[in-house]
């Protein structure tokens, strides 16, 4: 039978169109059903009808479905404005003896097309955009390629590798893979992407021996030559720390009044906290579980989305932190919490437990709840005929490519919402191995019917879980839960039979279970900001003293805060330690392990000072605590997380560990400034000696971490060029981070050379440049992280609106600086 478009055949089934609609008009009679009602209709012989998309035809013995209507338009390339490819097109005007054409060449890096031809005014043109092709005097054989993921995921790679073969003089197979490239006559072949069939590899390869072995020289002497300038010869370095020694060694009476600053400690509104206190349902509340057996609950071993193998007190811990943004819940902690939802789900529908951030009362009246609700209940999210009350807001939220702050809210709280949803549901218990699986995929009870479990195995999967909340219910009405606990170590043994490659040691789960039960780097924000603000205040009784026996008492109350506070940074040293070893890599991968980091580093650095000056030691506490109170903030996620491909390198360990570490001295300097300007700002005629003595102890101290500050940066970044080097075969690729990097050593290059030019000398600008100056290692690390898009972001395309602190912070060091400058014009520039 044959079909025909807008040309009427007799004998035919004829398909015409008006330009808005299809008709179809058949030569024979027939029927049809429209799939989305099962509605059954006739074609009638040689009467022409409007034709039903998605519907069966049955028509001379032929059964067909139109699915879409037809599309017309134009054949062309346009842009994409949605996802940057590697597909470009570049539009050429060709003239010859008057005569023009433009001519479109589709192709890229990467791409090597076939000639395009045409013919224009009698000549034959040939063009192609694109990629030079290159033959190489060896072949390479691709024999396997090898994607290896995270336990129980799809697309999140821990490691990619191709297994070749090189066919050269003498044949041989090799592994090439991420930090390990193959070096063969020259070439070095780079592991650099894959097909997405994991089928076929992509290699990256380049030829300059001689040229990569003279640039790691030069880089080498640079980091000789950096460090030394620290350590040997007559340099600005070490001319400074003579100075600063002779300052130390004049005793000068101190007599101002030390204005002492700190950010409010209501600047904790974001930061995690312990569950405020509700009514709880008294089904839940009769029905807690002891503390001891929540405890062995928490050590058994669950997968999460990502593939992490992490034990059930890590995931509930990060389940309440998420949905509740709270470390507890009326005084149960997460294990407990998380059984009792698993023993009594429909209890928790009405616990009010999701958050509600602070401001916006269109989700609070949307949802039915009082305006000064923290908190709301998961049937507050539903009406009586069981529909989402969030839904028509979400769909315009999600769609949106720049969210406001309103649409960025409702999806945060759906995404609380749906949360709280698998977890009454069951569905994110992922406790099961599936035997024999090539991903090692772990799931949960809801799950198991899909999987092939046999005979006990079966048995087991299908009927432990309910057993042990049975169990649970027995034990903890006669407080003996031996029960419940063998069942824990079945789970255990399940686990460890048919997972038992990709379960935690025991020592490495009893370690996170640990971690998360002191949450030492949240506890170390107080403590640090405590010994900050003691500090701070005996040195400012020491300033009102005059009597010398005192004073040596305030000596020796001086070293106790110096012990206590080397004390608190060998705390901090094993929360580090201990995080590294929880996660098995070194523990500054992510913002938050980074914000930590940057803690220690600046803490180490005033320790490094502590014997020039109390007051650097003081102040670096407190900026110390205030890295840690920003890293708890809730848009930071604690949550431990497997690292991506290129990651997984002991170039992490060193390029990170010391470009993120630079950030330390910075931070130190920047408060130095701050500091100083205050000094200024309290100076008068009476005091403007003593006030200058201090000042130059500060200034002095602040040039030195800021000189401490840029040699790591720099040698941090030239760092990160050799590990680019050796994984992608190029030094610089104008990634934002490295981009900002180099602005920020360029930045701090400038603040540290200002004393040569005449009209910028002087305490007061300089001091101000150093709180300045900070604005561009905060754009490296949090404005490359979280605005643009890059081998270093961390926002997962998350679009961010500035912060106010932003705004307030430029007004604050406007007014200071302006403040300052007078009152050292008046008393102190002399």
């Amino acid at each position: 039978v044959l079909f025909s478009l807008n040309n009427k055949i007799d004998g035919a089934i004829n398909i015409t169109s008006d330009g808005y609609y299809l008709y179809i008009e058949s030569s024979f009679n027939g029927s049809y059903m429209r799939m989305i009602d099962q509605f059954n209709g006739r074609v009638e012989k040689d009467i022409q009808d409007e034709l039903q998309y998605r519907s069966l035809y049955n028509v001379a013995g032929l059964q067909f479905v139109f699915p879409e209507p037809i599309i017309s338009g134009d054949y062309k390339l346009v842009k994409n404005e949605e996802e940057e490819t590697n597909q470009n097109l570049l539009k050429l005007k060709v003239s010859s003896n008057g005569e023009e054409s433009l001519i479109e060449l589709a192709g890229g890096k990467g791409i090597a097309d076939q000639y395009q031809t045409f013919s224009l005014a009698g000549l034959d043109f040939s063009l192609k955009y694109g990629s030079l092709l290159y033959e190489l005097p060896f072949y390479i054989k691709l024999n396997d390629f090898i994607a290896e993921k995270y336990p129980g995921t799809e697309k999140s790679y821990s490691s990619f590798m191709s297994r070749v073969t090189v066919d050269s003089d003498n044949a041989f197979d090799y592994d090439i893979y991420m930090n390990h490239i193959l070096n063969h006559k020259g070439y070095r072949f780079f592991q650099a992407s894959f097909d997405p069939d994991e089928k076929g590899t992509i290699l990256s390869v380049n030829k300059d021996f001689f040229g990569t072995l003279i640039t790691y020289i030069g880089y080498i002497l640079l980091y000789i030559g950096l460090v030394a300038i620290m350590f040997y010869g007559k340099t600005r370095f070490k001319d400074l720390s003579v100075r600063l020694d002779k300052l130390k060694s004049k005793r000068v009476n101190l007599s101002i009044i030390f204005l002492f600053f700190s950010t409010a400690i209501t600047a904790q509104a974001d930061y995690t906290h312990d569950g405020d206190n509700f009514s709880m349902d008294p089904t839940i509340k009769n029905y807690v579980v002891d503390l001891e057996h929540a405890n062995k609950f928490g050590e058994i071993v669950i997968q999460d989305a990502g593939g992490r193998m992490k034990p059930l007190n890590t995931f509930s811990s990060e389940l309440l932190r998420k949905v509740s943004k709270s470390d507890t819940y009326n005084d149960l902690n997460s294990d407990q919490v998380f059984l009792s939802i698993l023993r009594n789900p429909l209890a928790w529908y009405s616990e009010p437990i999701i958050y509600l951030k602070r401001g916006n009362d269109s989700i609070r009246n949307i949802i039915g709840v009082d305006k000064e609700s923290k908190y709301a209940a998961f049937i507050n999210f539903f009406d009586d005929s069981g529909n989402y009350k969030l839904s028509t807001y979400l769909e315009k939220a999600y769609k949106s490519s720049l969210p406001n702050q309103f649409e960025k809210d409702f999806i945060d709280t759906d995404r609380k919402v749906n949360l709280f949803f698998s977890a009454l549901e069951g569905e994110i218990l992922k406790i099961f191995p599936v035997p024999n699986d090539k991903n090692n995929k772990w799931i949960s009870q809801s799950e198991v019917k899909d999987y092939n479990y046999q005979n006990v195995d079966s048995l087991f999967v299908n009927n432990i879980v309910p057993l042990y909340l049975k169990e649970l219910d027995n034990g903890v009405s006669s407080n003996d839960y031996a029960n419940a606990e063998r069942i824990l170590e079945s789970i255990k043994g399940f686990q460890l039979k048919y997972g038992g490659e990709v379960v935690p040691s025991e020592d490495r789960i009893k370690a996170e279970v640990l971690y998360n039960k002191y949450d030492i780097f949240k506890r170390l924000f107080l403590y640090y900001f405590l010994a900050g603000l003691a500090y701070f205040i005996f040195i400012i009784l020491q300033i009102f003293n005059s009597n010398k026996k005192i004073n040596k008492i305030f000596n020796y109350i001086f070293k106790v805060f110096k012990i206590l506070i080397f004390g608190l940074f060998i705390l901090h040293t094993i929360g580090l330690i201990a995080r590294g070893y929880v996660s098995g890599h070194a523990p500054w991968s992510d913002a938050y392990e980074s914000m930590i980091y940057v803690a220690w580093a600046t803490m180490g650095i005033g320790l490094l000072f502590a014997k020039k000056s109390d007051l650097t030691l003081a102040s670096t506490s407190f900026v110390a605590s205030m890295i840690l109170m920003i890293a708890h903030w809730n848009w930071m996620d604690p949550s431990i997380a497997n690292l991506v491909p290129v990651l997984d390198s002991y170039w992490l360990m060193i390029h990170v560990s010391i470009i993120v570490g630079s950030y330390g001295p910075f931070a130190l300097g920047m408060i130095l400034g701050i500091v100083s300007l205050f000094l200024m700002i309290l100076s008068t005629s009476k005091n403007s000696k003593v006030i200058k003595h201090k000042l130059s102890e500060l200034t002095i101290i602040n040039e030195l971490a800021l000189t401490i500050g840029l040699v790591m940066l720099t040698i941090g970044n030239f760092l990160g060029g050799m590990w680019a080097n050796e994984s992608w075969g190029r030094y610089w690729g104008w990634d934002p981070k490295e981009t900002w990097a180099l602005i920020s050593i360029l930045v701090y290059a400038f603040v540290l050379h200002m004393r040569l030019i005449p009209k910028m000398r002087g305490a007061w600008l300089f001091n101000l440049m150093s709180i300045i100056a900070f604005a561009s290692i905060v754009m490296t690390y949090f404005g490359v992280n979280f605005y643009l898009v890059g081998l270093h972001s961390y926002a997962s395309g998350d679009k961010v609106i500035t912060p106010d602190f932003v705004y307030y912070s430029f007004v604050f060091v406007l007014i200071l600086g302006i403040i300052s400058k007078w009152r050292y014009n008046k008393f102190l520039s002399k």
